[in-house]
């Protein structure tokens, strides 16, 4: 086992929130306590176990010894790469064969996190039916019955979360977050094996875009506060060129980055799925009968395929149709609405709040046009996975358009008045900037500070707790408070 290994396994990744035990608890012979049942359940799996006491709730924090997690791994069957270039089913009895990652771990997070949750649910009762106790309910563990999902359904398990690993975040601090003498690079390697493959994908865009947004800023700078006097008319229509080459050349530079890290980060990633080679029975049968057999599958397969090909059709333009419509019926009327009134009010300031009140219903639109297509996407039975990315794109695409679109149209061609145009896009450009943060920092912050503080006005107002010094919020409770 590598020394890195051992450093891990005192490293806390998974916590359980239980509700907070009362203080009125019985202590009876004919009935077992279910959350010492469920530690010594997780104890004989061979985690590591540390019970905190919150404010308002108990928690269970859980280690694996990287043993437990390659055993898992094993049996979730794992397709990983190998030194020889091959992904095959992970054995920890070959582990040495297996690539590891960049920062020296045999597994990603998510996969941990798989590991963990097998581990978890497949605590069964190999026994008798077992009655257990926590406060006033009682359980009974019936044989062949996952623990967990047991006391989950009875809200006694209210959430797995997973928790911090403090050394790394404390790293990804120091060289990313803070690092703002170099504030475009990405370290994509660690944000990849910290948060998954999709966010560094995000990160590593988000960090080429601000690069390149650099000579598409000065242009427009330039073009903004430097008169050119009578070349005026040609500066316009060489800013546009130069602005659609740009677009042009970012999209195809971007595609060969993301293929390039798409192939770098593959190392994260594993199939985990179940073996797909299944054990066929051959039967001796004359070879007239086998054809004859063949010819009769050969014919029931085509049916059921165009018949399943046609359903696939309808439902994919049942859906669009639901989709265009609903733009055209709703969405519609309401972008030509709102350029209307912006084009009829005088006052600047009614318009920075009509503009205002317009991004915030647009944000709210664009959450429920994606929950609906999301919805719709599910009885289209798609083949894979890409056919089901491409269609939520079209669909959502449709929403993104019509809200970035109709009302810069309506202006420019309708009442032809680029002054209005260039008001109403510095206006959105500025206001949706910050509603973004607002929304996306300010209430998520708000949001945690007021469980906490609600947390500690309860225990506050408990009997005798106002004489008691109050007791600081564990760090286990501080996660499971932040929103997710």
């Amino acid at each position: 086992m590598y020394e890195h290994d051992k450093e891990e396994e005192c490293v806390f990744e998974v916590a359980i929130a239980l509700p907070k035990w009362g203080e009125n608890r019985r202590d009876q012979s004919d009935v077992i306590d279910c959350v010492e049942v469920l530690v010594d359940e997780l104890r004989r799996k061979g985690l590591i176990v540390e019970r905190v006491l919150g404010l308002q709730n108990e928690f269970i924090k859980l280690a694996a010894p990287i043993e437990i997690l390659g055993r898992a791994a094993a049996e979730l069957q794992f397709r990983k790469r190998t030194h020889i270039g091959m992904d095959f089913p992970f054995e920890w009895d070959e582990a040495e064969a297996f690539v590891r990652l960049p920062d020296g771990s045999l597994f990603s997070w998510c996969e941990r996190f798989r590991c963990y949750s097998h581990i978890l649910y497949g605590i069964v009762n190999t026994e008798k039916s077992i009655v257990l106790k926590l406060d006033c309910k009682e359980v009974d563990w019936k044989p062949g019955e996952s623990l967990l999902r047991k006391l989950e359904a009875l809200s006694i398990v209210k959430e797995i979360f997973p928790l911090h690993d403090e050394k790394m975040r404390k790293q990804l601090l120091r060289s990313w977050a803070m690092n703002w003498l170099d504030f475009t690079s990405q370290p994509i390697d660690d944000i990849c094996s910290y948060y998954g493959k999709k966010i560094a994908t995000y990160f590593a865009f988000l960090g080429m875009y601000t690069k390149w947004m650099l000579f598409p800023a000065a242009l427009g700078l330039t073009v903004q506060l430097v008169d050119f006097g009578s070349l005026q008319l040609l500066v316009l229509p060489f800013f546009f060129i130069c602005v659609i080459s740009w677009a042009v050349l970012f999209f195809q530079f971007w595609k060969r980055k993301n293929t390039a890290i798409s192939a770098r980060l593959q190392i994260y990633l594993s199939a985990g799925a179940e073996s797909e080679y299944k054990s066929s029975q051959t039967q001796r049968t004359s070879p007239t009968e086998l054809m004859k057999k063949q010819s009769t599958d050969r014919k029931k397969e085509k049916a059921v395929f165009q018949r399943e090909e046609w359903f696939k059709w309808l439902m994919r333009f049942r859906n669009d149709a639901f989709i265009i419509l609903s733009i055209i019926c709703l969405q519609l009327p309401f972008e030509l609405a709102y350029a209307h009134l912006y084009e009829v009010i005088g006052s600047d300031l009614l318009k920075f709040f009509l503009t205002a009140v317009y991004l915030l219903a647009i944000q709210y639109f664009t959450r429920m046009g994606g929950k609906i297509s999301v919805k719709l996407i599910k009885y289209e039975n798609n083949e894979n996975v890409e056919y089901r990315a491409n269609s939520l794109v079209y669909k959502v695409f449709g929403l993104y358009f019509m809200q970035s679109y109709i009302g810069i149209f309506y202006h420019a061609l309708l009442h032809r008045n680029i002054m209005t145009l260039r008001q109403v896009l510095i206006q959105r450009l500025l206001i949706s900037e910050v509603i973004e943060n607002l929304l996306e920092n300010s209430v998520p912050y708000l949001s945690y500070s007021f469980k906490k503080f609600r947390a500690r006005n309860k225990v506050k107002h408990e009997k005798g707790a106002s004489k008691r010094k109050s007791r600081p919020i564990p760090r286990v409770e501080k996660e499971y408070l932040k929103p997710a």
